[in-house]
């Protein structure tokens, strides 16, 4: 197996995995845990949905002759879907610090009853989620905080794969 395909390979599997750790975890606090996310967590969910597709697309064509070029825009892609997610994560992070402003209509959590008889009852046991304040918090960071720095390391290890091939190739 040539460099220019071995090369990308760990970076890009490393992003892989620990977007898909995050995205689980996430799903752990939230059916487990009973933590309810606000609407802005649930958008900084959407990267890791369309980027481990693309990630895992581009992990299978990586072996295909000729496809390393498709592989590293597969993976470019899923870096800017990732890149995105951290300033999400940055955003409420800071909001949640109260460093800026968070967005003035972040709710979230149950959707409504079919049951008409049942919503009066919802009503009163729904909790709204704020965006500005962490449910949460390890090492000082949120879920939001959390999700910037998972976020980031995944677009950078997808960006070292997307480059990998071309500086092996630059150098045989």
């Amino acid at each position: 197996m040539s460099a220019s395909v071995a090369s990308p390979r760990l970076p890009a599997g490393l992003a892989f995995l620990l977007a898909a750790a995050t995205i689980a975890g996430a799903w752990g606090f939230q059916l487990i845990g009973g933590y309810v996310p606000c609407a802005l967590c649930l958008s900084q969910r959407v990267p890791y949905y369309a980027g481990l597709p693309l990630v895992a697309v581009g992990l299978l064509v990586l072996g295909m002759p000729g496809r390393g070029a498709l592989a590293r825009v597969l993976f470019l892609v899923a870096a800017a879907g990732f890149l995105y997610g951290a300033g999400l994560g940055a955003y409420q992070a800071g909001a949640e610090w109260g460093f800026w402003p968070g967005p003035t209509d972040c709710g979230g959590g149950v959707a409504t009853t079919s049951n008409a008889g049942d919503l009066l009852a919802q009503l009163k046991a729904t909790r709204v989620v704020s965006c500005t304040e962490a449910s949460w918090r390890l090492l000082g960071l949120s879920f939001a905080g959390w999700n910037a720095v998972v976020s980031a390391l995944a677009a950078a290890l997808l960006a070292v794969a997307a480059l990998a091939p071309a500086r092996a190739a630059g150098r045989g």
